[in-house]
């Protein structure tokens, strides 16, 4: 393979390929070390606890269900799971409502249930991260039902957001912030005499009441439940919402109002402006100053501590943060803060080869800077899977759900792209997430009856934001049988499309082709070929519409990933490894990813 670090005219090359017109430019991101920390490298693989498999027959997957199904894991190629909130909780929002962080809700099972998964994942080699929701709790939690009955100033009132109103009277709300969900992010008490009372804060639905991260005993709490669970064996934590716990002084008005997706609408003027924030160089901190406020990183700063206080293998920190620009996203993953952060942008990134490559190249630098790995990431329990979402067009407006009534996805399109997307997400180095049935190429249920939602955002809405029940669905595991397998009743929480027969386990077990060969392919090679912690540069002499990289880990491999509309040809000699679909007449065609030695 010959080297340059010139950028030549890139032909479009969809017939044959002459080698001297391909080169490797220089590296833009350096090898790891090859006996890296395993969350360096790690694909994690997220369950959706009420949604993977029901051992009772209620209809609600649990801890029980999951247990049962752990080899299918261990099979897959995984290397830890991370669990969505099984905590106590009234189930306003799925489980993201705590009312107890030490305690299993009986939706789920037991703390001996918790205890049993541990250890039958970790006998399997798999490491468990559970989910921690920090910025509210459930308005059940027993400090906040204090809070209602206690006075304005007092000490249980401190642990939460409370404050007066405006208005003559305090009719009015302490600020114009609005909830993610949708409507405000205030709601008034009522005083045990009946009048009206004090506001508080919630940023999601008004059963999530936001704590107040100014106060110590609120940061005590959370480390102790870290240590509780630690205590018990768990590998770290997924942080919910990581970027709000710290609300700017003096709780001014935003400019902005964050939906879902890190989309914002002004608040200015009539507050209808749809925007996509990613690239307009706007300092969301000043329009939205409940997010990415400089003290939450002193909060991680001393969680970092509590982890590494367990010593060896290293327990680890996962941030959700939708954070721009990507050198502020960096800052939660500094070496005495967390581990990992979601890669959102590369998420959201459209079906664009330019828009790929630029988004896998600054993730990389930007991760870099700081000496920490990036992350991979295309679907997850709040977005439209992806096998749905690149059924569209570049250019479709990003969809908080899909409905009967919205244009609909073209499935097969999607599929095939959804394949080509994670050919490429697999061959990157860093860390990688799977969300539960991408590996059987999962559409969203896009055909729900409204009565069947139950995301808050829906109601919220009132129906204008459809919601993610669609990526929720309970997972197909044996066509036809009761519920498709996933227990033995045929209840579900959620209605199963009748489309996941096709999709269910033992219709792609062992089938030659079937998407669940091609993740447990997929995972093998990036294991055999230390693709997570090998070196990348990109290949330059393609047309604009191909991504081709070289992933220089165990050895070098090439992945080509063609986006256009015309087949491309390999260079001469390359051994294909894997492919997203089928090669024509050994040229890789539209919307398929190869990986293959090149020598």
């Amino acid at each position: 393979m010959t080297r340059s670090a010139s950028t030549l005219d890139r032909p479009t090359l969809d017939g044959p390929v002459d080698p001297d017109t391909l080169r490797v430019s220089d590296v833009v991101h350096a090898a790891d070390s090859p006996d890296a920390a395993w969350w360096r490298q790690a694909v994690i693989y997220q369950i959706y606890p009420r949604s993977w498999s029901d051992s009772d027959g209620d209809g609600i997957g649990d801890l029980p269900g999951i247990t049962s199904r752990l080899t299918y894991l261990r099979d897959l190629g995984v290397d830890a799971v991370w669990l969505s909130p099984f905590y106590t909780s009234p189930q306003a929002d799925a489980g993201y409502d705590v009312a107890d962080y030490r305690d299993v809700d009986p939706l789920f099972g037991t703390l001996a249930d918790a205890d049993a998964l541990l250890e039958t994942a970790h006998g399997l080699g798999i490491r468990v991260i559970v989910d921690l929701v920090p910025n509210h709790s459930s308005d059940e939690h027993v400090w906040f039902q204090a809070a209602l009955a206690a006075a304005p100033g007092s000490a249980e009132r401190d642990l939460y957001m409370f404050r007066d109103g405006t208005g003559e009277h305090g009719e009015l709300p302490p600020n114009n912030w609005q909830s993610v969900f949708g409507g405000p992010a205030w709601t008034r008490t009522t005083d045990a005499d009946g009048t009206p009372g004090q506001w508080y804060l919630h940023l999601f639905d008004r059963k999530q009441p936001d704590f107040n991260w100014e106060n110590p005993r609120v940061r005590s709490e959370f480390e102790s439940v870290l240590r509780f669970w630690l205590d018990r064996g768990v590998d770290g934590f997924r942080v919910d919402v990581a970027h709000g716990l710290i609300k700017e002084q003096g709780l001014p008005d935003a400019r902005e109002r964050t939906t879902m997706l890190g989309d914002t609408q002004s608040t200015e003027g009539d507050g209808t402006t749809d925007g996509d924030t990613a690239d307009d160089g706007v300092d969301h901190r000043v329009h939205t100053p409940y997010w990415d406020q400089d003290g939450v990183h002193e909060v991680y700063r001393v969680w970092r501590q509590v982890l590494e206080s367990y010593g060896t293998p290293d327990r680890i920190l996962c941030a959700e943060a939708w954070v721009e620009p990507q050198e502020r996203a960096v800052a939660y993953v500094r070496p005495d803060e967390m581990h990992q952060a979601f890669n959102f942008d590369f998420l959201t990134a459209p079906w664009i080869a330019h828009d790929l490559r630029s988004v896998i190249e600054s993730s990389l630098r930007a991760a870099d800077s700081v000496g920490a790995p990036s992350t991979w990431v295309l679907s997850n329990h709040d977005v439209v899977r992806h096998a749905s979402r690149l059924g569209f067009e570049p250019g479709h407006r990003r969809q908080n759900g899909i409905a009967a009534g919205d244009p609909q996805p073209d499935r097969a399109l999607g599929l095939r792209r959804a394949r080509a997307a994670t050919t490429l997400m697999l061959a990157l180095p860093g860390g990688a997430y799977v969300y539960q049935g991408e590996e059987l190429g999962l559409p969203d249920s896009t055909d729900m009856p409204d009565e069947f939602r139950q995301d808050p955002t829906f109601a919220r809405t009132a129906g204008a934001e459809t919601g993610r029940d669609g990526c929720r669905v309970p997972l197909p595991w044996v066509a036809g049988a009761p519920s498709n397998g996933f227990g033995p009743s045929d209840r579900t929480w959620l209605p199963q499309p009748d489309v996941y027969r096709e999709y269910a386990v033992d219709t792609q077990v062992g089938v030659e082709g079937s998407t669940l060969e091609l993740y447990r392919t997929l995972l093998a090679g990036r294991r055999d070929l230390a693709l997570g912690t090998g070196s990348l540069a990109f290949v330059e002499g393609y047309g604009s519409d191909v991504v081709a990289l070289v992933n220089g880990g165990r050895e070098q491999v090439l992945v080509v990933a063609n986006l256009g509309a015309e087949p491309v040809r390999l260079p001469e000699g390359a051994e294909v490894l894997v492919s997203s679909a089928p090669l024509v007449d050994d040229l890789v065609p539209t919307d398929t990813t190869v990986w293959a030695r090149w020598a």
